[in-house]
Order: C-alpha cells, then sequence, then structure tokens
C-alpha cells in the first residue's frame, strides 16, 4: 500500500497550511463576529462576508473543488490529508475551498448520476460556489438508521411526481443560498425493499416545501442550520428524478463512500488541532508546583490521543487507497470501519484536551466544546456506530460462511 501523496497533492498541501496559517485561522476571530452581529440582527444563517473573502482567495490559489477528482485530478489518496488539514478550521475552511457537506456528496451526485439538464441548473452553480444544497433524507418518525423505514412518498402523476412527508437534520436548508434539495423517499412501495426508494431534486421555493425550524446540537446554531422541512404535495417535473426511480439505495452508498473519508479526515484534522491546544495548555498551566505538562496523567492523556489519531488515520488513508484501486465497493467495510472509529476517537482526545483546559474547556473562549458538540454529533449522522459496526461484522463473518 502506497499512502504518499502525488507530487501535485504535496503542491497543494503546502499551498494549504500556509492559506490556514497566514489566511483562515486569523478570520475565525473576524468570523465569531461577524455571525453575532448577523444573529443580532435576526439573520443568524447568512454567511459571514469574510467567508466569501476567504473563498475569493483560495479560488485563487488553485485551492477550489479539490474534493471532486474529475474536476481536481486528485485521487481520493490525494485528497485525504488535505480534507484533514480543512479541518483544522472546520467552520472556515472546507467552505472556502467550496469542500464542505452536504455539497460535495450532492455534487458527486449529480456529476456521476445527473442528467446533461440537471447539470447545467445544479452542478455547475454549486462547483461555481454560488448557491448551496442540501440532503434530505433523515426522518422524525422513524429510525431512519434502517433506510427502508423511510416514509415520504415520491409518487407519479403524468409529467410529475408529488412529495409528501416530513424531514429533519437537513443540513444547510436554511442557509439563504441553499437552492435545491436532494430528497430520497418511496417511489414504488411494492417494490423489493431496496429498490423502493428514489432521489428526486426539488428546488427549495417550490410551493409545498415549508421549511418549519432550525434544530440546535448541544445548543449550538450553525451557520447553515440543521432544518425540519415538511414537504406537502410538492409537484416537481419527472425529469428532476436523480437516476432512475428504485435507484435510491444505490445512489446513496455511490455517495457515502469518497465522502466517509472526507467526513473522516476533517475529524482527524479537528483531533489534531485538540490536541495542539492541549500540549499548549499543558506546557502553560502549574498546578502543585509544576506545570501539568509534568505530571504524568496529562502525559498519558497526550500519548494516548497521540497514537490514538496515528492509528485512525492510518486507518482511512488505508480505505482511501482500496478506493482508489478497487473501488467503493470493495472498501464497504473498511467505509463503515472509519465512520465507527474516527468519530468516536476524536471525541475523546477533545474531551482529554477539555479536561486539561478545566473550566476554560467547557467555555466558549476557546473552541473545544463546539468541536466536541460537533463530532458527538458525527456518530449519529450518516448513520450510528452501532451501524457501522455491524456492517464490519457481517463482513467478517461472511469470510467464514462463505468458505462453508
Amino acid at each position: 500500500m502506497d499512502f504518499a501523496p502525488g507530487p501535485r497533492a504535496a503542491e497543494l498541501a503546502a499551498i494549504l497550511q500556509t492559506f490556514l496559517d497566514d489566511a483562515v485561522l486569523p478570520a475565525e476571530p473576524v468570523y465569531a463576529r461577524q455571525r453575532a452581529a448577523l444573529s443580532a440582527a435576526g439573520r443568524g444563517n447568512e454567511l459571514p462576508a469574510v467567508v466569501e473573502d476567504l473563498k475569493t482567495q483560495a479560488r485563487s490559489l488553485g485551492l477550489w473543488n479539490l474534493f471532486l477528482p474529475a474536476v481536481s485530478g486528485l485521487s481520493v489518496t490525494d485528497y485525504a490529508p488535505l480534507a484533514e488539514l480543512t479541518g483544522r478550521s472546520i467552520e472556515l475552511a472546507p467552505e472556502a475551498l467550496n469542500c464542505s457537506a452536504p455539497d460535495t456528496g450532492n455534487m458527486e451526485l449529480l456529476h456521476m448520476f445527473g442528467t446533461p439538464q440537471q447539470q447545467a441548473q445544479w452542478l455547475e452553480p454549486l462547483l461555481d460556489g454560488t448557491i448551496r444544497s442540501a440532503f434530505a433524507m433523515t426522518e422524525p418518525e422513524v429510525a431512519s438508521s434502517d433506510a427502508r423505514n423511510i416514509r415520504t412518498s415520491i409518487t407519479r402523476d403524468g409529467d410529475h411526481y408529488v412529495v409528501n412527508g416530513r424531514k429533519w437534520w437537513t443540513t444547510g436548508v436554511l442557509d439563504p443560498r441553499c437552492t435545491v434539495l436532494i430528497v430520497m423517499g418511496r417511489t414504488d412501495p411494492a417494490a423489493d425493499p431496496y429498490r423502493q426508494q428514489s432521489m428526486i431534486l426539488v428546488p427549495v421555493d417550490t410551493p409545498g416545501v415549508t421549511v418549519v425550524r432550525g434544530t440546535p446540537v448541544f445548543g449550538y446554531l450553525d451557520q447553515h442550520g440543521h432544518g425540519e422541512v415538511v414537504l406537502t404535495d410538492v409537484r416537481v417535473p419527472v425529469e428532476n428524478l436523480l437516476g432512475g426511480a428504485g435507484d435510491g439505495f444505490r445512489l446513496a452508498q455511490e455517495r457515502l463512500g469518497p465522502g466517509r473519508v472526507h467526513h473522516c479526515m476533517r475529524a482527524i484534522g479537528v483531533a489534531e488541532r485538540a490536541l495542539e491546544l492541549m500540549c499548549r495548555r499543558a506546557l502553560a498551566r502549574e498546578a502543585f508546583g509544576a506545570p501539568l505538562a509534568r505530571q504524568g496523567v496529562v502525559q498519558q492523556q497526550i500519548a494516548t490521543a497521540r497514537m490514538a489519531i496515528d492509528q485512525a488515520r492510518l486507518l482511512v488513508l488505508q480505505t482511501a487507497w482500496l478506493i482508489d484501486t478497487a473501488g467503493p465497493k470493495a472498501a464497504r467495510a473498511q467505509v463503515a470501519a472509519i465512520k465507527a472509529v474516527v468519530p468516536r476517537m476524536a471525541c475523546d482526545v477533545v474531551d482529554a484536551a477539555i479536561q486539561v483546559h478545566g473550566g476554560a474547556g467547557v467555555s466558549d473562549d476557546v473552541p473545544l466544546a463546539a468541536m466536541y458538540a460537533g463530532l458527538r454529533t458525527l456518530r449519529i449522522a450518516d448513520g450510528p456506530d452501532e451501524v457501522h459496526y455491524r456492517s464490519v461484522a457481517r463482513a467478517e463473518l461472511g469470510r467464514y460462511l462463505s468458505a462453508g
């Protein structure tokens, strides 16, 4: 296995590191002030102006749409360390590079399965960074970790489909730039369980689309928002179907493979920054006559974090390499494994950093509490830990069942 990035990826990593140090990290307090001012004015879901400035800079540096191999020319393995770097400023860097979820996964779907008309209408402006999108799959009434439970209906009526249902945790839908939803729902309840679901493109301004509320995460209100959305007799042209009728499960799996590598590498970037904050705090604070860094229990926390991050990174890089060399289907068990391992690891690292910071760690004076909120949510988003453990166990047991 060769995890070394190619020459172009290495060059981009150096450019990105400088961009982070010189522009993105210094912009974080500016972003916080601008967000606070927008929230006070009742416009908390609008993008602070400083991010548009960063987007312009990133684009001029060639740091744009790096996630999509067909556009960037990078492999999944090439992009993985770049995604990790963006995780060091999780609210600013991915957006600045036009590499933030859920748009990345939605763009991948449109690139792979969109018609020329769909690509012209939605993919091109998404790649240009002029609009945003959301992915509407999870529902409040059912356990959406088993997508067969999804109740939203997509019913053919002449030249249109009529969509009815209720979604929540539709990330990004409250952003004023969000123009289109990719909605997953049932087109044929009588079909095989894995052929009942389809995906359809629903413009946000279509009559019958109602954004009910944004849902906070541990009290934090993300700028893009996590929306509850009601779809009532929403009529969209049949041409808005993404892929074919009954392809919903297949498209979802295609969307999740590389996307989980991106998520996990960003989470590793968050963990790296938390470890850095922990080390600096341990060296700067004294207790019982010595710096915290000389206390054995703190040294053990630091060492455990370092080893856990490095182990998790190797697992993700192995998964990225396998996707590149054998395809997403061959890497299915590894994709499940990283989704189970990495968010849990990153939560543990941030938790240790909070402990070393004491009272400051649970305040908003340092970013650790917000980091924990986001990472803890990642243990549920895109399927809870338990689903991924189940997938890994089934793959492992299958080796013995097939051997007879």
